[in-house]
């Protein structure tokens, strides 16, 4: 079985997701990078794209981005839109 991690990915008033995940890929102001579980931690702003989400079982999900934070810290990863 796959690595995960915590990932929470909030706007405000909704949480678009909110579990485990093996990967996350998101926009970063210089360029796309991707988080997975053991990252090391760092704080982030994102620029405009897609939040690309991996979970264990395969399923990818996508979420628009116009911009944004990312925190990562402790095995779990918070992004704010």
């Amino acid at each position: 079985m796959a690595k995960t991690f915590h990932l929470t990915l909030a706007r405000v008033g909704s949480n678009l997701f909110d579990g485990e995940a093996v990967l996350v890929t998101l926009p970063g102001e210089e360029g796309q990078f991707t988080v997975m579980a053991g990252h090391e931690a760092f704080v982030t702003p994102l620029g405009a794209g897609t939040a690309t989400v991996e979970t264990a079982d395969g399923k990818r999900e996508t979420f628009p981005i116009e911009k944004g934070i990312a925190e990562v810290s402790s095995n779990q990863a918070t992004v704010l839109l």
